[in-house]
C-alpha cells in the first residue's frame, strides 16, 4: 500500500498524503504513486478540481524522509531522487485542472515545495513554512528556490532557505502565498472548490495554461498546448484526419 491515496468523489480528485508516523514526509514509494496518480488524474474528464490533503494535525509534509535518500550515492542522488521529484511536481504543476493544497500542519523542504506547485494554497493558524535542507547538508532540490521565488518574496525565501527562519501562516497570508487561514483548511479549501465547480471546466483549464504562461512557467510547452487546444476544434483538423483515412489530397478551408 503506498502512503498516498487517490480518493474521487464526483468531479473532484483528493491526493492524501498518509504517513503521519513521519510527518507525512515523502519516500520513494510515495513519489511514484504520486505520479501514476497525476496521470490517472489528467486523463479523467470527469475530475474538475484537484485538493492535497495529509493526515494528522502535526504536518501537511515536513519534505523527503531522510531514510529514502541517506543512502543513495551521488549519481543516484542528483539522477533519480531530485531529477524525478522535480519531474514530478511539475507534473503536479501543469495538471490541467485547479488544484488546491490544504495546510494542516507544517510544510517543510519538499512538503513545501509540494504545496507551492498547487495553484491555491490554504493554511492552519499554527502551521508553518520551511526550506530547513542545509541543516542536513543539502539543497532545495524540488523547486524550493525556483517556483517559490515566483510566488514569495526574495528576501523571504532567502530566511527560509539561507537563515532557517520558520514563516507562520499570517505572514504567508499577507504576501499571498496561502489564499486563507482557517482552524480548518480542508473547509476552507472545499469553499474554494466548490465556486471552481461553478465554471465552464474547459475556460478553467485553458485560462490556468494563459496564467502560467505570463508568469513565464514552460512557456515553450504551455504555448504548444494552448495551440493544439485551438486545433482541435478546427475544420482543417477534422479535414486532414478524413482524409487520411481515405488516403486521398487533403482540402483545407483554413477554418
Amino acid at each position: 500500500m503506498s502512503d498516498i491515496h487517490l480518493i474521487i468523489d464526483g468531479a473532484v480528485a483528493e491526493l492524501r498524503l498518509d504517513n503521519p508516523a513521519k510527518m507525512n514526509a515523502l519516500t520513494v514509494e510515495m513519489l511514484r504513486a504520486l505520479k501514476a496518480h497525476l496521470d490517472r488524474i489528467e486523463r479523467d474528464v470527469e475530475i474538475r478540481c484537484v485538493l492535497v490533503t495529509a493526515e494528522g494535525d502535526r504536518a501537511f509534509c515536513t519534505g523527503a524522509d531522510i531514510n529514502g535518500w541517506g543512502d543513495l550515492s551521488p549519481a543516484q542522488f542528483a539522477r533519480h531522487w531530485v531529477r524525478d521529484g522535480h519531474r514530478i511536481f511539475d507534473r503536479l504543476a501543469r495538471l490541467s485542472k485547479p488544484t488546491i493544497a490544504a495546510l494542516n500542519g507544517h510544510a517543510f523542504g519538499g512538503g513545501l515545495e509540494l504545496a507551492a506547485a498547487c495553484d491555491l494554497r490554504v493554511m492552519a493558524p499554527g502551521a508553518s513554512l520551511a526550506l530547513p535542507e542545509a541543516g542536513v547538508g543539502i539543497v532545495p532540490g524540488w523547486s524550493g528556490t525556483q517556483r517559490l521565488m515566483r510566488l514569495l518574496p526574495e528576501p523571504m525565501v532567502k530566511e527560509m532557505a539561507l537563515f532557517g527562519h520558520r514563516v507562520k501562516a499570517e505572514r504567508a497570508l499577507a504576501v499571498g502565498f496561502v489564499a486563507a487561514v482557517s482552524d480548518d483548511p480542508r473547509a476552507a479549501a472545499q469553499t474554494l472548490i466548490d465556486r471552481a465547480l461553478g465554471l465552464s471546466p474547459r475556460a478553467v483549464e485553458i485560462t490556468k495554461s494563459m496564467i502560467h504562461v505570463a508568469a513565464g512557467e514552460d512557456r515553450g510547452a504551455m504555448a504548444e498546448a494552448l495551440g493544439s487546444a485551438a486545433i482541435s476544434a478546427s475544420e482543417d483538423r477534422a479535414e486532414g484526419v478524413t482524409a487520411f483515412r481515405e488516403k486521398r489530397k487533403p482540402n483545407f478551408s483554413g477554418l
